[in-house]
């Protein structure tokens, strides 16, 4: 079955592009994946202090996408599948699309303002060279602007 590949973060966007995902594959008979991705820590000349941020940052993006799936389940009826990855987030994204050949679309939201955000400014500027389509949501549209779009 096509998917549409979400990445979550702390961000409000990031739920704006989950929820939207959600509704076309309402529409479209499709799933929904979450990538939940955990930032590469600094180094640090300690390796107990390192483990303790890494896990700590794991803890946040577990928590986020736990979140986050939980929102999609109850407002839609949409079970999510989850993958954590850590690293850097564009490869991070990257190595999500080339593990599935059923992604149907990398779902973004821009964040309002002057700046997209940085996944937004690259895979807008790399769609050319990515094997699905890249739709960026508005990142300051509601949840029931998004349903109207849907």
């Amino acid at each position: 079955m096509r998917t549409y590949l979400v990445v979550i973060d702390e961000t409000e966007e990031s739920r704006t592009a989950l929820h939207y995902a959600a509704v076309r594959a309402i529409r479209l008979g499709r799933t929904v994946e979450i990538v939940a991705l955990i930032p590469q820590q600094e180094f640090v000349n300690w390796a107990a202090v390192e483990a303790t941020f890494e896990e700590e940052a794991r803890m946040r993006a577990e928590a986020a996408v736990a979140q986050a799936a939980g929102e999609l389940v109850e407002a839609t009826g949409v079970q999510p599948k989850i993958t954590v990855k850590r690293g850097d987030p564009i490869k991070a994204v990257r190595e999500a699309i080339a593990e599935s050949e059923d992604i149907a679309g990398l779902m973004l939201a821009a964040a309002p303002g002057a700046s997209p955000g940085p996944l937004v400014t690259h895979f807008a500027a790399a769609a050319g060279d990515l094997p699905c389509p890249v739709i960026i949501v508005p990142g300051g549209l509601n949840f029931e602007e998004l349903e109207k779009l849907g």
